[in-house]
């Protein structure tokens, strides 16, 4: 009997909505709205690549060689980016977690962040699904079941699609006023205005042929507190919005030109992050997270559609 490569897959519903988080990472695998895909995610017979959906737990993107310093202790992390010398994207995204609430419109998931070298720390970490009238909301929370502070950080994977083929046509929204450039020579990098530059993207453009592997931060808030990345079709007819809410006060934007194959440039990814790339070396936005302590990242999606030209 086959199985998939990513193990149980759990269907939310609500309305025309529908969702599919899997027990591989819990990642977010699909997301439609009126039969229109929101994700560029894969299917249920494929493995997860490019990160995917994917949750990053306890660090999102990249720690350069794996090296840093807590509590006056060198700490040395597993290379898993090993063609760059870097740990990338947390401990957590190829582990299985374990169902432990479940609704026909909504999935609660659970992992444990156990002692280990590199991360002597202790978590229990949480990921709920709900989909409602408004769209899909994510919650991730940690908590630290020992009895040392530990650093932390989160973040999640998923990429938007618009139905544009390649997104250099599709418009993108940002409400950011800085973007970090890469560290070069062990540097770390720190935030630049985006006015005057290519990243800046807080009125609506294409994002044509420019390459983004970018991290974002200032980000311009609504009332409610949430901040709000819109990818557009180019005839304005539909698109979807990514809110970042509680615990996200960075961002970073793929534009997928690494990826190989047919996948290359098809998704934008836009990652809801804790804090940006490094932070685990430069303590930028880095939680230190107490014994006890909890921690709660919010984001999601809403899709939506112009009707008689509104």
């Amino acid at each position: 009997m086959s199985q998939s490569p990513t193990g149980q897959h759990y269907e939310l519903r609500s309305g025309e909505s529908s969702a599919v988080v899997v027990e591989l990472g819990a990642a977010l695998r699909r997301y439609t709205v009126g039969g229109r895909a929101v994700l560029d995610g894969f299917a249920a017979d494929e493995q997860i690549t490019g990160g995917r959906g994917q949750l990053l737990v306890p660090w999102p993107n990249r720690i350069g060689g794996g090296r840093y310093r807590w509590n006056g202790e060198e700490l040395q992390l597993p290379l898993t980016e090993p063609e760059a010398g870097n740990a990338i994207h947390g401990l957590l995204r190829w582990a299985p977690w374990q169902p432990l609430e479940r609704s026909e419109d909504g999935v609660l998931l659970g992992a444990t962040v156990f002692p280990q070298p590199g991360y002597p720390f202790h978590l229990a970490v949480r990921a709920e699904y709900r989909l409602d009238a408004e769209g899909l909301a994510v919650t991730v929370t940690a908590r630290n079941l020992g009895t040392a502070a530990a650093p932390y950080g989160v973040g999640q994977h998923p990429y938007l699609t618009v139905g544009t083929g390649v997104v250099d046509d599709a418009v993108l929204t940002l409400p950011a006023r800085m973007w970090l450039p890469a560290a070069d020579d062990g540097d770390l990098a720190v935030g630049r205005p985006v006015d005057g530059t290519p990243f800046d993207f807080r009125t609506p453009r294409a994002i044509g042929s420019q390459h983004l592997d970018t991290p974002f931060t200032d980000l311009r808030r609504d009332s409610s507190g949430r901040a709000l990345v819109r990818l557009e079709h180019p005839s304005g007819s539909h698109g979807s919005d990514l809110w970042l809410g509680e615990g996200a006060d960075f961002l970073q934007v793929y534009t997928g030109d690494t990826l190989s194959g047919p996948a290359r440039r098809r998704g934008v990814a836009v990652e809801p992050m804790s804090c940006p790339p490094d932070a685990f070396r430069s303590g930028a936005g880095l939680v230190q997270l107490g014994p006890g302590d909890l921690h709660t990242l919010r984001w999601g999606l809403r899709a939506w559609e112009r009707t008689n030209g509104l």
